[in-house]
């Protein structure tokens, strides 16, 4: 059973200590798998910092890549009971969120670097940390297709026995 549909979308995160705030509407494609299992996959536009040094410098990767910036996929796994959320694309920065009610689960950073002996990019690292999902809520529309309508997710991020902070992130889909 495996149906398509193009919905409007706004993904936003936020911290509830730290001063940490996004907000991304764009589209997406949502895939429906099951009845309460759901793939959706968006392209995060690119994003531009604002500092004139940091545009230089990304300006400059680029041009000595021969290769133009390129947007990042977010595909999210979604059911009731658990959520994955993985992000790809412009070869420097990927991640990979594992939520669960009440368990802790996996949230995996990897940084990309060119190594200069080869000139191919490899993996220079991955940090990897836990996150308590203390909530995961996921609404649903009524009959006949039970399509997402809101997902909200508030967590905690751990380091060892470090809090890294409190994070909420809602995925409004409009239909």
């Amino acid at each position: 059973m495996l149906t398509q549909h193009h919905k409007s979308v706004c993904l936003s995160f936020s911290s509830f200590d730290l001063p940490i705030g996004s907000t991304l509407e764009t589209s997406a494609t949502l895939y429906q798998k099951d009845v309460d299992r759901f793939h959706i996959l968006l392209t995060e536009p690119l994003v531009e910092d604002t500092q004139p040094l940091a545009q230089q410098i990304a300006a400059w990767e680029a041009a000595l890549s021969g290769s133009p910036a390129t947007p990042r996929l977010l595909w999210l796994e979604i059911s009731p009971y658990r959520v994955t959320m993985t992000m790809q694309g412009n070869g420097k920065f990927s991640y990979r969120h594992f939520w669960e009610q009440g368990v802790y689960g996996v949230s995996r950073y990897w940084l990309q670097t060119e190594t200069p002996q080869a000139g191919a990019m490899s993996s220079s690292g991955q940090v990897r940390l836990r996150n308590y999902t203390r909530s995961l809520i996921l609404r649903q529309s009524k009959m006949p297709d039970h399509l997402p309508e809101h997902l909200r997710i508030e967590y905690e991020l751990w380091s060892d026995k470090l809090q890294l902070g409190q994070y909420v992130m809602n995925l409004e889909i409009r239909h």
